[in-house]
């Protein structure tokens, strides 16, 4: 992980740790390592979330990169992998997400695409940390003409839209479904999508107001639409994250369907279709040991990797796999995207459900679920180090593992995005393992904790 750009772009607190200045000269270096003889006027497309401090942070990077001489074009509320979707078909040279995806209003983040809609290589990361954090290279400062220039794009929503919707010849009439949008990004989008493709819409969370997304509601808080559901007697819901990159649904009677069982019954629908290449899915090492199991029985070749979706990702590119993703509901299906969609994971899980003639609930026992405990540690940087170098913990640690046999596991990551240390124990005993859970993390707590040795 870089020093600014962490496993999903740079983020922090909105106008204290990212701030203003930041924001601009990361527009500025972005713009110069774009620029070339043959393109001294690069397009990067920019579209964020409904955060407050978005209109800040977007007017910072868009000075930033004209300053260099890119010209930019605003998109305005839109998903981010609407922005990945665009870049390429807007032909711009980057695309720039503003967004701190699943976390409080009071973050924010800079996510930087390439012209292919995939996120910037390491490499190129690396440089533009160069540039902005050691002043390897001095931008240029061109006048005149050649200054950048913004425009508004008005057909982001219903570009973006249009492409979801053609990617499934299955009508949704019929379906009443459940819709959150964590007053974020669908909001703009989520009504327009589902109600092309036929579906009944009860919609909830979709009137942003700057700080209310992700509040109590959303992918994250995932008891809300189960609710909704329940009460209206709908045939399911599906629930985003702010940025719209997630995804996470409910069956009918309001019992959660999380990505794992997601990708369980999508994975499983493409073999059984002939379409799911080198009969193979990816996941992270977070994933239920369920998905596991349920893999081995059906067939699927399960391809492991460390958690972020960009390492699902590096690992599909490089070895072609079509499906990937994580329990979080951040899922990659290669043939339509180059990053995470929850609508459009959304709308291939209904889709499903559509051809296979089944209801949501169906779809949400294909796959056992382990029982799951997952206790957050709160630990800053300095802390996560000490964490890192402690060999009697980490020895400690193992040793509670193996306490678990084969139907069980501990896993214990130092997270990319926030400031806490995951513990996570699964086995088939659920009062064991939340024995076990509290027992390691009060250890973690205790070991990395100020004036400990």
């Amino acid at each position: 992980m870089g020093r600014l750009f962490g496993t999903d772009g740079a983020r922090g607190v909105a106008n204290t740790e990212l701030t203003p200045e930041l924001a601009m000269a990361i527009g500025r270096a972005a713009a110069m390592v774009l620029i070339d003889s043959e393109k001294p006027h690069p397009k990067v497309i920019i579209g964020k979330d409904t955060r407050k401090s978005c209109d800040m942070l977007e007017s910072a990077l868009a000075a930033g990169l004209c300053s260099v001489g890119a010209d930019v074009a605003l998109l305005g509320v839109v998903p981010t992998p609407a922005v990945a979707y665009l870049v390429s078909k807007y032909g711009a040279d980057a695309g720039v997400m503003i967004s701190a995806s699943h976390n409080p209003c009071e973050y924010n983040g800079i996510k930087i695409f390439n012209g292919e809609g995939y996120k910037l290589s390491d490499e190129l990361e690396n440089e533009i940390e160069s540039i902005v954090l050691d002043g390897a290279q001095t931008p240029p400062a061109p006048v005149g003409g050649g200054i950048g220039r913004i425009s508004h794009c008005t057909t982001a929503v219903e570009d973006y839209v249009r492409y979801l919707a053609s990617t499934t010849n299955v009508s949704l009439a019929g379906m009443k479904i459940g819709i959150d949008c964590a007053n974020g990004a669908a909001s703009a989008t989520a009504r327009k999508l589902f109600t092309t493709l036929g579906a009944e819409c009860v919609i909830i969370n979709d009137q942003p107001d700057g700080i209310n997304i992700n509040e109590e509601c959303g992918s994250t808080h995932i008891e809300k639409l189960a609710d909704l559901v329940k009460r209206k007697k709908l045939s399911g819901g599906v629930a985003f994250d702010g940025d719209a990159d997630r995804c996470l649904a409910v069956d009918e009677n309001g019992n959660l369907i999380d990505g794992d069982k997601i990708i369980a019954a999508l994975a499983l629908h493409l073999k059984n279709k002939g379409q799911l290449d080198k009969n193979a899915a990816v996941v992270t090492v977070m994933s239920n040991l369920g998905l596991f199991r349920f893999f081995e029985k059906n067939g699927i070749t399960t391809v492991t990797t460390k958690v972020g979706d960009r390492y699902v990702l590096e690992e599909m590119l490089n070895n072609g796999y079509v499906i990937g993703g994580e329990q979080s509901g951040h899922i990659i299906l290669k043939k339509f995207a180059t990053t995470g969609d929850g609508q459009l994971t959304a709308v291939q899980l209904l889709s499903l459900c559509r051809e296979l003639g089944c209801k949501l609930s169906a779809v949400g026992d294909m796959m056992e679920r382990y029982p799951q405990v997952i206790i957050n540690v709160k630990a800053d940087a300095a802390q996560k180090e000490k964490y890192q170098s402690d060999a009697e913990l980490a020895a400690a640690i193992e040793n509670a593992g193996n306490s678990l046999g084969k139907d069980g596991r501990i896993l214990v990551r130092v997270s990319g995005t926030e400031p806490v240390i995951r513990v996570m124990v699964e086995g088939r005993d659920f009062d064991n393992i939340n024995k076990l859970a509290v027992s390691v993390a009060e250890q973690i707590r205790s070991a990395i904790s100020v004036g400990a040795n």
